[in-house]
């Protein structure tokens, strides 16, 4: 695939971050790394159709059950909300949420491939596209409310790192899978299709960061992924669309519901020692912010306080009424 021609940004605020020694991290979102006390800054990086025949038989029951069908799908009051990156970590957190709240959402789903869809358990709601190409995306997008962003590019490791003898590990895109083309061009794509559908709002979970052109993040595999991340945030603030973007900290595999929610702007949480938060605290905070006005154009940064330490936050609309940046 033919490498895309970069656009570079100016940031303000810049904080240059340096990986302190030791190393020490694990991957979160899709391409992120959670911060441990020593380690690198954190990146965090539907509807099951309900069709009517065209051609009914004459018979008044057919006809019936037909207008019957369509009035309830018309009268149900369901938001049909698609999340891509369903396979991911964060995204399966977000796609279960979306079916076990069947009263209030159609659930669907986009993956990759047919074996990240296979894998999560292979639903007539999951759908397989590619997000770096636009045409793919119709029949996931046609027809949904809202649409849920967890897309993202995923380093990866170059072999032969040995951690015992100190020293960084290199990393590496594969080909067609830098961040320019998954969370600029593949998000831009999601975006366009969305706004062409007519959706309601698109919640987009980027990554705290972003302020930093020199965030040692940008250095992996020569990726620039946080500028591309940034790039895309500007597009979804510029769409039209009513958005949520959300910045999460450094992603970690804990239960949610039980620690207080933090929002921030401008990277200034990651100048904290409260920079990290649960992925289901995340996939939380996407489905609430669908259902307050007070999350629609606002763009915040999300980490929390550790387990035991404040008030477990519970009331959403109080959160997003704390945010007062539009970017």
């Amino acid at each position: 695939m033919a490498m895309l021609t970069r656009v570079p940004l100016v940031y303000t605020n810049p904080k240059a971050t340096l990986f302190p020694p030791p190393l020490a991290f694990h991957q979160c979102h899709k391409c992120c790394f959670v911060p441990n006390s020593t380690s690198i800054p954190s990146l965090s990086l539907h509807i099951v159709a309900s069709s009517i025949s065209p051609t009914f038989h004459k018979g008044f029951r057919r006809r019936r059950f037909g207008s019957l069908s369509v009035v309830a799908m018309a009268d149900s009051g369901l938001s049909t909300v698609l999340v891509t990156g369903a396979g991911g970590r964060t995204g399966q957190l977000v796609y279960k949420k979306l079916k076990e709240r069947s009263d209030q959402y159609i659930a669907r789903g986009l993956v990759r491939t047919e074996e990240s869809k296979q894998s999560i358990g292979a639903a007539d709601d999951l759908f397989v596209g590619d997000i770096r190409v636009a045409d793919s995306l119709g029949p996931a997008i046609q027809g949904i409310d809202a649409l849920i962003i967890l897309t993202s590019a995923v380093p990866k490791m170059k072999p032969g790192f040995d951690p015992t003898k100190g020293g960084r590990p290199e990393f590496y895109f594969e080909d067609g899978a830098y961040p320019e083309q998954v969370d600029w061009i593949g998000q831009k794509n999601q975006i366009d299709a969305a706004k062409a559908a007519g959706v309601k709002q698109i919640v987009l979970v980027g990554s705290m960061g972003g302020t930093n052109i020199n965030h040692p993040l940008n250095s992996l595999g020569n990726g620039n992924i946080l500028v591309w991340k940034r790039k895309a945030e500007q597009y979804l603030a510029d769409s039209g669309v009513p958005y949520t973007i959300i910045r999460a900290g450094g992603l970690q595999d804990k239960d949610g519901g039980i620690r207080e929610l933090l929002v921030g702007k401008d990277d200034e949480l990651l100048q904290t020692e409260t920079r990290t938060i649960a992925r289901a605290d995340v996939a939380e905070v996407c489905l609430q912010a669908l259902q307050f006005e007070e999350a629609k154009f606002k763009a915040f940064d999300l980490a929390s306080k550790p387990e035991g330490v404040g008030t477990p936050t519970k009331d959403f609309k109080a959160l997003f009424s704390q945010v007062t940046t539009s970017f």
